[in-house]
């Protein structure tokens, strides 16, 4: 083993640690690396950035824009309304909305589709008055799985695809991995529909389970004490009555910016105080009307919800801007007349100032502000919004044309008239021009540390296969599998990218994985195309763990799931992917 070999190596082994601990995030982690990278002289100067020029790295950014046209134009929201009919069995609910949501990732970015779908799934499951957690999981999956059929449906197809032509002077097309990735969609979808759900931890006990996760003593929100308030004079204990029968619980109280949980219930509550409260969003409004109480940073407002004010809840997805500050470092409150009147986290009680709070991915946030600024604020902070969003401005006239747009750009794509980069290139310039995508809108559309990720990534995954560090993990592989034949060698190469996709980003098990794929058949003297398809396949399915794929951290907090709760689906999901994608990919792509 070389020098070089030796520091790439650990240097990998550094960045996995790294990302499975969870302390820093994905692109820091990433970055960090390449950095030591270059001084270390592994990677070369002149390829310092160039990950950052790939055609995947552009590939994907486009994609997330595309996806933002998509919505905005009310398409999607649209088949959404029509397709999601209230009164269906769990089983008919999950099968319908695991099949749209895996048709729609094989068109569009799988975040996206998921992140259009999880307020429908939610609006549902509180109309149906089920837990959440019955269902998110499933359509998470099903996204997953629906993104491994074309192209553009995840990431990881796009790198082997840019990888196969940079190794064999040809990329796959728009549906070369539609075979293979659409036999291993029906099947995870029907196992999803008809047994996964039911492993699911918080499943169990007949559905008896909690329904109103976001309805009742979900957030820990603060309310200041007007001076006609009701409760000046009491002690807290005395408002129990009141509160409960808000299904409100008063659990703290803050007086010249200390709080005093332990000692709030005796306190007597003067004008100024600012009680805790822990309770859903409509029992907080209804809690400011009932007490009179006013929102903090509203004071001079009505405490009621006026014409010009309103709520919103929005869930935090990994790479958000608030994840890991607080509100007041963002002056939410004094830039933009926001405030963050409410934080749930899975249920569990924290004891800082609401508005000191640093946001984890996962929160549930509850903000109030004026109804023309919220959808805005939201994008910029970038969160989710969990119901409906009513407030955004939706082009449902220009839905059609934006879905002919798109779809005109994938059949020239695919015809080979345009290559698929400039295809996307062109969907987007229309969709600003036509003022489908508003221009303040195309930047915040880009997850943003994907983009670092997979621009760091590149030239060290580029540099391991430069330094034969591919070639000996390969050798590795082969060694291990001696004597059994390709199919036993592709399978222990589908396990090993799986357990990294589980621990690692997708992306990032990718960029290292394509490499060892064609190191693989080149010492087995057989076509890389088997080999290529395997770590496409398996680095997409990253079912064990809330930290392989964003999907599966976009959920968690929404579900209520715990670190543990994944496997117990994922892990069954995982064996049939296996089962049923290593015959396909060798009757479709032949050694």
């Amino acid at each position: 083993m070389t020098q070089d070999q030796i520091i790439l190596f650990s240097l990998l082994a550094v960045v996995f640690a790294m990302l499975i601990w969870g302390k820093f995030r994905y692109d820091q982690v990433a970055f960090g690396a390449l950095v030591v990278a270059l001084i270390l002289g592994v990677v070369p100067k002149e390829q310092a950035f160039s990950g950052f020029g790939h055609p995947a790295t552009i590939i994907i950014a486009l994609v997330l824009i595309v996806s933002r046209g998509l919505s905005h134009s009310g398409a999607i929201e649209v088949l959404a309304k029509y397709v999601v009919k209230s009164g269906r069995s769990v089983f008919a609910h999950i099968g319908f909305m695991s099949a749209l949501a895996a048709g729609l990732s094989a068109i569009m970015n799988n975040v996206a589709a998921l992140a259009l779908l999880m307020p429908v799934d939610l609006k549902a499951a509180a109309k149906e008055k089920r837990s959440p957690a019955l269902t998110l999981m499933p359509l998470s999956f099903a996204s997953i799985l629906g993104g491994m059929v074309t192209l553009i449906g995840t990431p990881p197809n796009i790198i082997i695809a840019s990888y196969r032509e940079k190794a064999l002077g040809a990329p796959y097309g728009m549906f070369d991995f539609a075979p293979v990735g659409l036999a291993v969609a029906v099947a995870g979808v029907l196992f999803t529909a008809f047994i996964g759900w039911r492993l699911i931890p918080r499943a169990q006990g007949n559905g008896n389970v909690s329904t109103d996760l976001f309805e009742i003593n979900e957030y820990i929100a603060e309310l200041r004490v007007s001076l006609d308030s009701k409760v000046v004079g009491k002690q807290v204990r005395e408002l129990d009555e009141m509160t409960e029968n808000n299904d409100a619980a008063i659990i703290g109280l803050v007086r010249d910016g200390q709080r005093k949980p332990g000692q709030a219930r005796l306190v007597v509550i003067e004008p100024g105080d600012i009680l805790v409260i822990e309770a859903g969003a409509k029992s907080i409004d209804a809690l400011v009307g009932d007490l009179k109480l006013e929102y903090v940073g509203t004071e001079k407002k009505s405490g009621f919800l006026g014409k010009d004010l309103s709520l919103m809840e929005v869930v935090v997805p990994e790479g958000a801007l608030i994840e890991g500050r607080s509100a007041l470092s963002l002056r939410l409150l004094h830039n933009h007349s926001i405030t963050l009147l409410g934080v749930s986290r899975r249920g569990k009680r924290f004891y800082e100032r609401v508005r000191k709070l640093r946001i984890k991915t996962g929160d549930v946030l509850l903000l109030l502000g004026p109804t023309h600024q919220l959808p805005d604020i939201n994008r910029w902070l970038g969160g989710l919004p969990l119901q409906e969003r009513d407030l955004e401005v939706v082009k449902r006239k220009k839905s059609l044309l934006s879905v002919v747009i798109f779809a005109g750009a994938i059949l020239l794509a695919s015809l080979g008239y345009l290559y698929l980069p400039i295809a996307l290139a062109a969907v987007v310039v229309l969709y600003v021009g036509l003022d489908i995508v508003p221009l303040r809108n195309v930047y915040t559309s880009i997850e943003w540390p994907v983009i670092v990720l997979l621009g760091s990534m590149i030239p060290i995954g580029a540099a391991l296969e430069s330094s034969g560090g591919t070639a000996l993990i390969a050798q590795q592989i082969v060694t291990m599998s001696e004597g059994y034949g390709p199919a036993v060698v592709l399978t222990i190469l589908m396990l090993v990218t799986m357990t990294l996709s589980d621990v690692l980003n997708n992306t990032a098990t990718a960029v290292v994985a394509a490499p060892v794929a064609i190191d693989i058949a080149t010492k087995l003297n057989i076509s890389p195309d088997p080999f290529l398809m395997c770590v496409a396949v398996a680095a997409s399915c990253a079912f064990l763990t809330p930290i392989g794929h964003k999907n599966n951290t976009l959920i968690m907090g929404p579900g209520g799931y715990r670190f543990g709760d994944y496997w117990r689906m994922g892990l069954p999901l995982e064996i049939l992917v296996v089962a049923v994608s290593i015959p396909m990919i060798i009757w479709v792509w032949p050694f």
